[in-house]
Parts: structure tokens; C-alpha cells; sequence
């Protein structure tokens, strides 16, 4: 995978995308991460990946301080039209290269991101540094089994399926620093599909 590989696959994307992404279990999914975060007027809430802003619509989100960003300008379009009347900034931007200053948020949703950006830890990385102390990661993605062998059949698949802008096969315990002591996981929970969905809370200390 690639960034302009990838702006061609979500630019053919794009009108189909909130079919798939803003119904049946996946929009049970994200209401239930979603609507459970405490988010409030006073934060600065970063939302990596927009895409459409289909999980913008699930959040009050007229109340709050949003800055959205994603690399494809064809989905951010889509997004920039359905919110055309809020105060959402929306930024045409690579979450591999932010160009925010350090400790900017609050928030950061990281939704669905991390299995289709080309170097996952480069943005989690990017993420971390623009997360201010004592804020939140929140993700929603897709992995592979925690200290399992990815199965054969994903392995036969994942280089097929990356062709498609995702990676089936990722590991986030490879993607987290293992001695980084300022970021703590609050929630490691299974969300969907026997696991392969999860959702992450990760606070940032001092």
C-alpha cells in the first residue's frame, strides 16, 4: 500500500463508502464507540481519517471543537459537504505527516485508519505527539489476534485484500511502543467479529 495508490482506491471508493461503513453491525459498531466518549466544549478533538465524516454524524458534534482530517480529497469532499453549515475545520493532510504542533488535543479518533495508512507506526506515532498530556486515543480498527499466528487464510489473502487500500493482517501490539511509558491502554476490547474489530483507549500521561 501507498498514499497515491491509495487516493485511487478511495476516489473510486468514495460514493459507496457510507453504504458499507454507515450501516448494519459496522454503524452499531462506531455508535457504540462513539457515543460513548465523554467529549466536551472546552476539548480540541482531532478525528484522523474522516473519510466521509460518516462518524461524524453519530456525536453532537455542532457543540464541539472538531478538526478533521484525511489524505483522500475525493471522501474529505463528501465530508466537506454534509457539514457544510458546521464549524468543523476539515484538512486535506497525511496523518503520517500532521503538521499540528505537539500536544494540540485532547481527543484523537483514530477510526479505521491505521490498517490502510502505508506505515501504521509512523502514524501512531504522529498521533501520540499531537495528543496533549492527560488526553485520549480512540480507536476503532481492525487486527490481528493478540500473541496469535495470523491463520493461514488471512495470510493467503492479505497481500490480495492490500491491493484494496487495507491490511487484514496488522498487529497493534507491533504498532504501540512496548517502552513507551507515557502512553497507558485504558480499554482493549473486542468489538466485532470474533475479535478482529477492536476498540483501544489510550491516555497520555506525563
Amino acid at each position: 500500500m501507498n498514499n497515491s495508490w491509495n487516493k485511487v482506491i478511495y476516489k473510486i471508493g468514495s460514493p459507496i463508502y457510507d453504504k458499507f461503513f454507515n450501516s448494519g453491525i459496522f454503524l452499531n459498531a462506531r455508535k457504540q464507540i462513539l457515543q460513548s466518549i465523554p467529549f466536551s466544549e472546552e476539548q480540541k478533538i482531532l478525528f484522523v481519517g474522516v473519510g466521509t465524516g460518516a462518524d461524524l454524524e453519530l456525536i453532537n458534534y455542532s457543540d464541539l471543537d472538531i478538526t478533521a482530517i484525511d489524505y483522500s480529497p475525493d471522501m474529505l469532499g463528501r465530508a466537506i459537504k454534509k457539514f457544510k453549515d458546521s464549524t468543523i475545520n476539515f484538512l486535506e493532510m497525511d496523518a503520517q505527516n500532521m503538521v499540528f504542533e505537539d500536544e494540540s488535543f485532547d481527543y484523537v479518533v483514530a477510526s479505521l485508519i491505521l490498517s490502510v495508512v502505508p506505515d501504521a507506526n509512523k502514524c501512531f506515532q504522529e498521533i501520540s505527539r499531537v495528543l496533549k498530556n492527560e488526553g485520549k486515543i480512540v480507536i476503532f480498527d481492525k487486527f490481528a489476534p493478540k500473541n496469535k499466528k495470523l491463520p493461514l487464510s488471512k495470510v493467503l489473502i492479505r497481500p490480495i485484500i492490500s491491493v484494496l487500500g487495507t491490511d487484514i493482517g496488522r498487529s497493534f501490539e507491533e504498532i504501540m511502543p512496548k517502552n513507551n511509558k507515557n502512553l497507558i491502554i485504558e480499554e482493549d476490547s473486542s468489538v466485532m467479529m470474533n475479535g478482529m474489530y477492536r476498540k483501544i483507549v489510550i491516555t497520555k500521561i506525563h
